[in-house]
């Protein structure tokens, strides 16, 4: 029986982890959840998988989920030890029972208890992006070290992990990671300054937290893959494609040598990746719709234009200037997605922000994850800093150097 952590059990990621624990009983047991602030649906999860350890955000979450589990009844004997903060996340994942943890805390705040995770030689589902993208060279050393096993649960990466099955990574030429485009891919260059929130906040494709959905707007999410992909199949940026395919039936292509193309195919359900990822090597039954190939279906494949979106091309910058640029890069977005949706900034104003913070906040090659930590806030005062200083009458922010 293998024995879940699950970082992240009330986001959307971690309530498919569980649907997928839940249909397979007989594989899998929940050893600890690790939320955030929603006590309701936590108290749920608890009564459902009987966790050995249950993590709330602060002390007064669990003090509300203390009282909730009273009020509604729940035997006391039945209750899981109860943490919060930082201490509660490196115990739920770094417990000795703990086989597997899955990692889907959203930014920077899931980094530490995954590094530790993988520090200790655990294996890890990689969900959050941020891990990578802020403390990749940290985290591929301490799995290096451990022989810590990171199988990632993105649709385009864990595609990528399927293909690059299929031959020996010396035979491989490159990897092509799809994009669907978002919903500006026939949005000329000059009317995306009026785009509003809820325009950008409208994906074609998928449902997903608010931040990710305006990244994969501003195509910012896939720059990110890029990054990622890189430290976790030891690519350089120069070896990773990005293509524009709308359908986002094709997550991802591995090219090998002989010209070769081996592309992974699956429905947009993430419970398939994630149940790939608990059960890797093997291959089981998933609880996912299948693709009907007695429909006729046309697929479209485009190059992205690097012109509409910068920030992709400042996310291969970013990787090839390396240390801590990454992070600065990830930090500087998030606030620029968080102006944006506050209408503080327009929408080409988020890519001028990014580049800008970029380029005042000096390059570092950080050595733990307090000095990442560090990086990360310094990157974020600046970004939070340029848009204070650029504040025009209405609020709009305008670049300090102009493009």
């Amino acid at each position: 029986m293998k024995k879940i952590t699950v970082l992240g059990s009330t986001g959307s990621i971690g309530t498919s982890t569980l649907d997928v624990v839940r249909r397979n009983r007989h594989r899998f047991e929940i050893f600890a959840l690790v939320a955030g602030y929603n006590v309701e649906l936590l108290e749920q999860q608890i009564r459902e998988f009987r966790p050995a350890i249950a993590v709330g955000a602060t002390e007064d979450v669990i003090l509300n989920l203390r009282r909730r589990m009273s009020d509604n009844g729940f035997p006391r004997e039945c209750w899981p030890e109860l943490a919060w903060g930082r201490e509660g996340k490196l115990l739920a994942a770094t417990a000795s029972e703990a086989d597997f943890v899955m990692s889907a805390i959203v930014g920077v705040e899931g980094l530490e208890a995954t590094h530790e995770a993988v520090r200790l030689g655990k294996t890890v589902g990689l969900a959050n992006k941020e891990v990578l993208v802020a403390g990749g060279s940290l985290v591929m050393r301490a799995s290096a070290e451990s022989g810590s096993e990171l199988i990632p649960v993105d649709s385009e990466h864990n595609g990528a992990h399927q293909c690059l099955r299929a031959g020996e990574r010396k035979e491989v030429a490159k990897l092509i990671l799809t994009a669907s485009g978002g919903p500006f891919r026939r949005t000329p260059r000059e009317a995306l300054h009026r785009v509003t929130p809820a325009d950008a906040l409208n994906h074609p494709t998928w449902k997903m937290g608010q931040r990710i959905t305006i990244d994969s707007a501003t195509m910012m999410n896939k720059g990110f893959e890029v990054i990622e992909a890189c430290w976790l199949f030891g690519f350089g940026p120069d070896d990773v494609d990005v293509v524009i395919h709308p359908q986002s039936s094709v997550h991802a292509m591995v090219e090998y040598k002989d010209g070769s193309v081996i592309a992974q195919v699956s429905t947009t359900d993430m419970r398939m990746p994630i149940q790939y990822a608990l059960t890797y090597p093997e291959r089981a039954d998933a609880p996912v719709p299948r693709l009907d190939w007695r429909q006729a279906r046309t697929w479209e494949f485009e190059p992205p234009d690097f012109d509409k979106f910068p920030l992709l091309g400042l996310a291969y910058q970013a990787q090839r200037t390396g240390g801590s640029a990454p992070c600065t890069l990830n930090a500087a977005d998030e606030v620029a997605v968080e102006a944006f949706l506050q209408e503080q900034i327009s929408f080409p104003q988020i890519s001028a922000l990014v580049e800008e913070t970029l380029s005042r906040v000096p390059v570092r090659q950080p050595r733990s994850v307090d000095e990442i930590l560090e990086i990360d806030r310094e990157s974020r005062e600046t970004a939070r800093r340029l848009i204070r200083q650029g504040a025009l009458a209405g609020g709009s922010f305008q670049p300090l150097v102009q493009a």
